[in-house]
């Protein structure tokens, strides 16, 4: 970015998704059977960036108006509503497959990740919904909910994959397994905690980190450091069997896990594997020590190094935590399936969208020789205040005249059916004599 002029950042986003790359798109999923009065372009933006505001803008009324205030062009309710529809959802969809290959924010690796072709941080997490969407069955009675699950690339910061599912499908079984994992590193919440999972990362040439799982509690096959003195032995024992009597500052063993391997020929075979755990010290932590599994090489990476290695997957926590607080993600007014499909991927566009933006200026500022920083939840707040402006800049890329702002007021203020505002009042009158 050369500069920080409104025509920038509008050349830069609408590069991001090219006109005839949305058009295209639109008709080929039939979001767009014909020309007709409105630009397909402009409700997309819409969706995109007007996700971004939240609160009352968040219903399809809202998303309206956003419309209507960046274009100055006035559309039917009805004739709005009928656009969110399961082939939007679908276009949506190819936008952010698109954009996540598009978006990645300049990340300094340390020299540690250097060695790795990706730092993968993998997570979900929940988000309720109105209790009448049966589609997404959650885990308690009368309740909905849906998983949102993110493979994000630490190193490039962008998301590489993404899906939405129902609350009651368990987030382990979305991560696939298979020759794309030869040389990553994968750093696991302990929801994906399996022992057959580490052992085909181990097998495809990759690596993995995850947190302990008390209920796992292997055995000790060797220690790995030695330690002078009367320390207390290891070998043999269940790693949380003894951790809560140790006070030496790190552990580092080897244990032998065993799990079951996929059926095959109708019969399952049970397999065992070497695999290492590792401790730092942590007063905070309830049995004094945070503890990690994983297959990376002691000769090559110590127990803080590990550490500090899992601790890079706190940014997809990170993620879900900005769109949650800081774009209201689950606050959905709706009873309608494909609508909130349509709302969850127009969060994650504008997550993209932002981190678009936000790569620009981490460069503006480098070359300008401005040693500032770009805080996530800082930034996410700024944009999502200036959200409605971004979108009037898209607009007027795309020829739009200014919206008259006192029309607009008028049109959307007014009662649409006097005689129901005579009768509101008829009843006012009414409770008054009461």
């Amino acid at each position: 970015m050369d500069d920080l002029s409104s025509e920038a950042i509008r050349s830069l986003l609408t590069s991001l998704f090219p006109s005839q790359m949305v058009e295209d798109l639109a008709r080929e999923r039939e979001v767009v059977i014909r020309d007709r009065k409105i630009d397909v372009r402009m409700p997309v933006w819409t969706l995109v960036v007007g996700f971004a505001v939240g609160g009352e803008a968040r219903s399809i009324a809202g998303y309206r108006r956003a419309y209507e205030a960046a274009t100055d062009h006035s559309i039917y309710p009805s004739s709005f509503y009928d656009r969110f529809t399961e082939e939007l959802a679908t276009l949506l969809r190819d936008l952010l497959d698109h954009a996540v290959e598009e978006v990645a924010v300049p990340h300094t690796l340390t020299p540690v990740f250097e060695q790795f072709r990706d730092v993968i941080a993998v997570d979900a997490t929940i988000v309720r919904l109105c209790r009448f969407l049966s589609e997404f069955k959650a885990t308690h009675e009368n309740e909905s909910g849906l998983t949102l699950y993110l493979v994000h690339n630490v190193t490039e910061q962008s998301v590489i994959s993404d899906e939405i599912t129902d609350e009651t499908t368990h987030e382990s079984t979305l991560f696939e397994t298979g020759s794309w994992l030869s040389g990553r590193l994968f750093l696991l919440d302990r929801g994906f905690f399996k022992f057959r999972r580490f052992a085909l990362i181990d097998e495809n040439d990759g690596f993995f980190v995850s947190r302990l799982k008390a209920s796992s509690n292997p055995v000790v096959t060797e220690e790995l450091q030695e330690w002078p003195g009367r320390a207390i032995p290891l070998e043999g024992e269940r790693i949380y069997d003894v951790v809560g009597d140790l006070y030496r500052e790190h552990i580092d063993v080897e244990v032998e896990v065993s799990f079951q391997r996929r059926v095959y020929n109708g019969v399952k075979s049970w397999d065992t594997k070497r695999l290492r755990v590792v401790g730092v010290r942590d007063e905070d932590a309830d049995d004094g020590y945070r503890l990690y599994i994983t297959n990376l090489p002691h000769d090559e990476f110590s127990p803080d190094e590990i550490s500090t290695l899992y601790r890079a997957r706190w940014v997809v926590e990170l993620l879900f935590r900005e769109l949650k607080s800081r774009y209201s993600l689950g606050e959905f007014k709706t009873e309608k399936t494909h609508i909130v499909k349509i709302q969850v991927v127009a969060a994650l566009l504008t997550l993209v969208v932002s981190r678009a933006i936000l790569r620009e200026f981490v460069e503006y500022a480098e070359e300008q020789g401005d040693e500032c920083v770009f805080p996530p939840e800082r930034w996410a707040a700024t944009f999502r205040s200036l959200a409605q402006l971004i979108l009037r800049e898209i607009a007027a890329g795309y020829g739009y005249r200014r919206p008259n702002l006192g029309e607009i007021l008028y049109h959307e203020a007014k009662q649409p059916s006097p005689s129901r505002l005579i009768l509101l009042e008829e009843q006012s009158v009414i409770e008054r004599l009461a």
